[in-house]
């Protein structure tokens, strides 16, 4: 995993070990089918499974019963006294599926004894279309076994199984060199980037920069033509060439509009031939989706029933982790075994990303973020939310519920290690998808305190009491002494670290704390002056950026919101210091094909590498506000164009915005290609984006091979491309506010 890039990403949150197929849970959520590809030239059958030899572990093979890779096959320990063929089951999903096509499964098996168990090839979920479901009859000699049918149906989400529930005694099966090929269509299928003319799907603001990439080989300037709803040419001009991109691996021409002035909706830019998807250009074309970024975190609250009357009935949902069964609640959680020996009650707080886990180190991040987006914007917009109307902002309201939760992370006074703060919290195993959190039987445990955890709720407690003083006092004061309370037992404690990987719920590992200390020192010496604070101040701003394991910039930042807490030379330096930030990220939009802030040293997207376009953004957007340079603003602004459509795969990456767009991101409940009586994300968020590391097995499947900026698929899947998160759906709020309001 990459450790280090420019402008600081979210890093890898984590590899997932989610049985997203078992039977027993499919049997009760449905699934539609997927729409078939079209199909490729007459080729050779294509190898549809990962790993069927073993030879790197277990994963992405699934099991319902205990199973471990020994010599070099994955063997199954089946129990007795089980029913149904699937209650002993090893499998692995998203194996796609092409109707009237033949396919052939190819594997060897053996067993402690002679037995019978049912290998399968059908779709994951009802109506459980079927390629083939036979019985294999195996002894203690390793058997090579082979079946070939038809699949009756198209789909994305097929599933290889090898079923043995129902023996009467219990044995040891063992399987290796599992192969599935069939299908016309090569991994990855016929991938439509849309119209090779790349615009803000949204549009563009009628003060600010208006530019597209034109997709194409040409290598002298071309004639492009804006046209109106009417199909009326309204502007021309002549495209820019730019030549090879690296990160996509595209030819490019650039296209600059940016003199027309006219608001309106339906726009289009052509060159040639080729036209773009509609767009619009106003001053208003940010309001919604400021709006729909921050309603997202009440869509993903835990602890409550998610109502109609503020969703709608396709998002509305039970309270999750209630402790109303199948749930075990979140009112009393007992550590994890061995590592203390009470419970406390931590409910509330936002689901963090595609699990029912709630992570401290991302959570307060994301929380500041709301903070620093009200600092930045003032109360800003009315949000459906339980709280509107009462007279505390909405922004505040909703961050509140996350904080509220963080606060309950913290040791009580008397128990080892006091005012230290709990990781995370989340479930004792990785559940499959789709599940509801009011559906989740999974036992729950606190994980253990780390420095790394403590002093986040030092630095956005320190925030919180600042921001809520005008507010709710008695909440500021609260907040004020959970920071303080935690910046002296991570001064205590300074290196209790968050162990690497993780069963049922994401690690977030951070072996150096360093960073986190300069953070909750600078913002619990930007609320109380106190100079016992600033000398633990030492970190700054760099073209590194921040993301939740690396927060040393946000330093910088906190000082930014009190200036007056400084000499008027320490206020210059870090202004100078924001700025200089702000100038590498100009100079990678300008020096793109498609205007991206973020351009990492090693050209390789990393995981959640749009968090690092959204947390560029925030940056160029404070150093705006620092030096009013209209530059910076700009870029911006341009940050906001790559989300929104203008990239390498012509998507926007927020859902519901624009033509084309994500909505078949990685989520427990907003699951609709998985069953279509649950929604698909709600308007408004924002998927990872791309990521050359292909951490997960859909990637792996459909994507190698891919340009870093092409390294995204949309599909639910795809945790590694594909995942929504907390954290980056505020950096979204934040950018968007940004635009809104210039």
């Amino acid at each position: 995993m990459p450790t280090n890039h420019p402008t600081a990403p979210t890093l890898p949150r984590r590899l997932r070990r989610a049985p997203a197929g078992l039977i027993a849970l499919a049997l009760l959520l449905p699934v539609g089918l997927v729409a078939a590809r079209p199909a490729a030239a007459d080729g050779p059958p294509y190898e549809r499974v990962l790993n069927g030899t073993f030879d790197t572990g277990k994963d992405p093979w699934w099991s319902n019963i205990p199973a471990d890779v020994a010599d070099g096959r994955l063997c199954a320990q089946i129990p007795a006294g089980t029913v149904n063929p699937w209650d002993a089951m090893i499998g692995q999903d998203d194996v796609p599926l092409e109707s009237g096509q033949l396919y052939t499964i190819r594997f060897e098996a053996s067993a402690s004894r002679p037995v019978q168990f049912r290998t399968a090839l059908q779709q994951a979920a009802a109506p459980y279309g079927t390629v083939l479901n036979q019985p294999v009859s195996v002894d203690t000699t390793p058997k090579t076994v082979e079946f070939t049918a038809t699949s009756p149906v198209t789909d994305t989400h097929g599933q290889v199984s090898f079923q043995a529930g129902g023996a009467a005694d219990a044995y040891t099966l063992c399987i290796d060199n599992v192969s599935v090929v069939g299908g016309v269509v090569p991994p990855g299928g016929v991938r439509d980037f849309g119209p090779p003319v790349r615009v803000n799907q949204v549009g563009y603001l009628t003060t600010g920069p208006k530019r597209a990439t034109f997709v194409t080989t040409e290598t002298t300037a071309l004639d492009w033509r804006l046209l109106d709803n009417a199909n009326k040419v309204v502007a021309t001009g002549k495209t820019s060439p730019y030549g090879a991109d690296a990160p996509s691996g595209d030819s490019v021409q650039l296209i600059d509009f940016g003199r027309y002035h006219r608001s309106g909706t339906g726009f289009r830019l052509a060159v040639g031939d080729a036209v773009s998807d509609p767009f619009a250009i106003g001053d208003q074309i940010y309001s919604t989706l400021r709006k729909d970024a921050l309603e997202y975190f009440y869509n993903n609250r835990s602890g409550l029933p998610i109502e109609a009357k503020y969703v709608g009935d396709a998002y509305a949902r039970p309270a999750g982790h209630v402790g109303v069964a199948p749930n075990q609640g979140d009112v009393s959680v007992p550590c994890f075994p061995g590592t203390c020996d009470y419970s406390l009650d931590v409910s509330g707080g936002w689901y963090d990303a595609g699990d029912h886990g709630k992570y401290v180190v991302n959570g307060a991040l994301a929380a500041w973020q709301l903070l620093d987006l009200y600092d930045e914007t003032g109360p800003g917009v009315s949000l459906k939310i339980p709280e509107a109307g009462n007279r505390t902002p909405d922004v505040l309201d909703e961050a509140k519920w996350e904080l509220d939760f963080l606060l309950r992370m913290q040791v009580p006074a008397g128990q080892p290690l006091a005012g230290m703060v709990h990781h995370s919290i989340h479930d004792e195993k990785w559940t499959g998808l789709p599940l509801l959190p009011s559906a989740d039987p999974q036992r729950r445990y606190l994980y253990p305190p780390s420095t790394a955890a403590t002093l986040n709720v030092a630095a956005v407690g320190a925030r919180c009491a600042r921001v809520y003083a005008k507010w709710d006092k008695a909440f500021a004061a609260r907040c004020l002494s959970a920071a303080r309370t935690a910046w002296n037992a991570a001064r205590q404690h300074p290196d209790l670290y968050a162990p690497p990987g993780g069963e049922g719920g994401g690690a977030y590992d951070d072996t150096n704390a360093s960073d986190e200390f300069s953070w909750a020192a600078a913002e619990l010496f930007a609320t109380t002056g106190a100079s016992s604070y600033k000398k633990f101040i030492t970190t700054t701003l760099t073209v590194d950026g921040f993301s939740w394991r690396d927060t040393g910039g946000l330093a910088d930042l906190a000082l930014a919101r009190t200036p007056w807490r400084l000499p008027l030379v320490d206020r210059l330096r870090l202004a100078q210091r924001v700025a200089k930030v702000a100038d590498t990220y100009v100079a990678n939009v300008r020096s793109q094909g498609y205007a991206n802030p973020y351009k990492p040293a090693d050209g390789q997207y990393v995981w959640g590498s749009n968090s690092a376009v959204t947390n560029s953004a925030m940056i160029l957007a404070i150093a705006h506000d620092l030096t009013g340079r209209r530059t910076y603003r700009d870029a911006a602004l341009e940050s906001m164009d790559y989300l929104l459509g203008r990239n390498a795969v012509g998507t926007s990456y927020v859902t519901g915005y624009g033509t084309r767009y994500s909505h078949n991101q990685h989520h427990r409940f907003w699951a609709h290609s998985l069953n279509p009586a649950l929604p698909s994300p709600y308007p408004g968020s924002i998927a990872g984006g791309p990521n050359s590391g292909l951490q997960d097995p859909v990637a792996q499947r459909n994507l190698q091979g891919c340009a870093p900026a092409k390294c995204y698929i949309d599909e639910i899947g795809s945790y590694s491309t594909n995942e929504v998160a907390v954290n980056w759906n505020s950096a979204l709020a934040w950018a968007a506010a940004f635009a809104d309001a210039s």
